[in-house]
């Protein structure tokens, strides 16, 4: 039985222990531990089975742990994610059991795909990518490492996404367009020129915010 450790005790973090137990119901051989989170009140006032087990700056791994990514900002992914596994963690990639991922569909280490979501085939996606609830990937499509898509989202055929790309809530893109390492899409926006990396855009169509 792997003991999961979710990274992460905020609101995201606190999503994913919910997707945790429903993967469990649906017959994953895990047993949820706990939290990591360096703020020790994160879960002060809330009804959680299991509480804080440290911070994730001092957090050394046992034997049995395995962890699952409870952070969505890119940058912090990948901050959090690079200190654990210089300590020898692993982690897991968790799949909801509403997923639908389809043939020749790759999904890298430490992925988190939230319910109802939806990757037809053909789709390649990094390690540590966040999908959240309701988005989906057309064929072909690439999604570079630390890459984040929120809820609502529809990532379309032959899209390409740089590293640690952040999609706010319900962007839209067209097909074939590319997103540049880093950049940031805001909310409701509709992508329909390819996006420099670094850039931050917002709109219908998005443009960059100056």
């Amino acid at each position: 039985m792997k003991q999961i450790i979710i990274v992460g005790a905020g609101g995201f973090g606190r999503e994913v222990f919910g997707y945790a137990e429903d993967c469990i119901r649906a017959g994953a051989a895990w047993e949820i531990k706990g939290f990591l989170d360096d703020n020790p009140r994160a879960l002060d006032g809330l009804d959680y089975p299991c509480g804080l087990l440290g911070g994730i700056a001092a957090y050394q791994p046992r034997q049995g742990d395995y962890f699952l990514m409870g952070l969505g900002l890119p940058k912090a992914k990948k901050a959090v994610a690079g200190q654990l596994l210089a300590r020898g963690a692993a982690f897991e990639t968790l799949i909801h059991p509403t997923a639908r991922v389809g043939r020749n569909v790759r999904v890298g280490a430490g992925c988190v795909l939230c319910l109802h979501t939806n990757f037809t085939c053909d789709i390649s996606l990094g390690d540590f990518v966040t999908v959240n609830c309701h988005s989906g990937c057309g064929h072909d499509a690439r999604l570079g490492s630390w890459t984040t898509l929120s809820s609502y989202c529809d990532v379309t055929g032959h899209v390409q996404l740089g590293e640690g790309v952040f999609f706010a809530s319900s962007v839209k893109t067209v097909p074939s367009s590319k997103v540049g390492d880093w950049a940031s899409v805001g909310i409701n926006s509709s992508v329909i020129m390819n996006v420099k990396a670094g850039a931050s855009v917002f709109g219908n169509p998005a443009v960059r915010i100056r």
